[in-house]
């Protein structure tokens, strides 16, 4: 006989197998010339413009729920004491009409160095081929902009971004992003963008080339250097 304590465990496991049996595993991996984050040189240690990234995660959906679960992993260097950032996420997925919506959270975790780690509440909708995202941020900093002790809650990220095949295997892609710094983050809000696209090398393999970068360079200095960034993935 199950013990008290575990016996809600064992009934939401039971009421949960339906779910588990449908769900859908997917990973990737993949390997960039530069790792930039809304427009931000993601390893501060280096100044020229190839700074390799080995990137990769996983994707948990529910089968036809609408729920989902995933990691994804990053190589940094922007943390004193850290080397990787690991992204944890998850949410809703649903349509309305013709628009895919999609609702969830997702923490930012940086092992070694917690000043870095950042929660945020997201909300996006794609429509064909372009879609928007805003991301709002829930926890007490905002990747450390405010500083030990300071607030850089409510500091807010918006993205409009376009993915459009214009030839057999080749997508043309383009973002635009804005970031407005909330709590008492000084910093000046910014704006990023890319502009670039992907050949389909077949076999889940695709090779990737994009301009990227942000204004507000005489403050943010090279961290906000466009970027010609060249990345290899594969999906898994």
């Amino acid at each position: 006989m199950l013990p008290a304590t575990l016996k809600p465990l064992a009934l939401a496991l039971l009421a949960a197998l339906p779910l588990l049996a449908q769900a859908q595993l997917s990973g990737n991996i993949g390997l960039t010339s530069n790792y930039k984050g809304r427009g931000q040189d993601q390893d501060t240690a280096k100044t020229r413009a190839v700074k390799p990234a080995l990137q990769g995660g996983l994707d948990y959906a529910f089968g036809t729920t609408g729920f989902y679960l995933g990691n994804w992993n990053s190589t940094v260097h922007w943390l004193p004491g850290n080397a990787i950032e690991t992204d944890l996420y998850g949410g809703y997925k649903f349509k309305a009409g013709e628009v895919d919506l999609d609702a969830g959270l997702m923490t930012y975790i940086y092992p070694g160095n917690s000043l870095g780690n950042t929660t945020e509440a997201y909300g996006a909708a794609s429509f064909g081929p372009v879609s928007v995202k805003y991301s709002h941020t829930l926890s007490r900093d905002y990747f450390n902009y405010a500083g030990p002790g300071l607030k850089g809650r409510n500091t807010g990220y918006l993205n409009l971004a376009l993915a459009q095949e214009v030839a057999p295997r080749i997508t043309l892609k383009a973002a635009l992003g804005f970031t407005r710094f909330g709590g008492v983050i000084s910093s000046p809000d910014y704006v990023d963008y890319s502009l670039g696209g992907s050949y389909d090398l077949g076999s889940g393999l695709a090779l990737g080339a994009a301009l990227v970068g942000a204004n507000k360079k005489a403050f943010y200095g090279s961290a906000n250097q466009s970027r010609v960034i060249v990345s290899l993935s594969k999906a898994l």
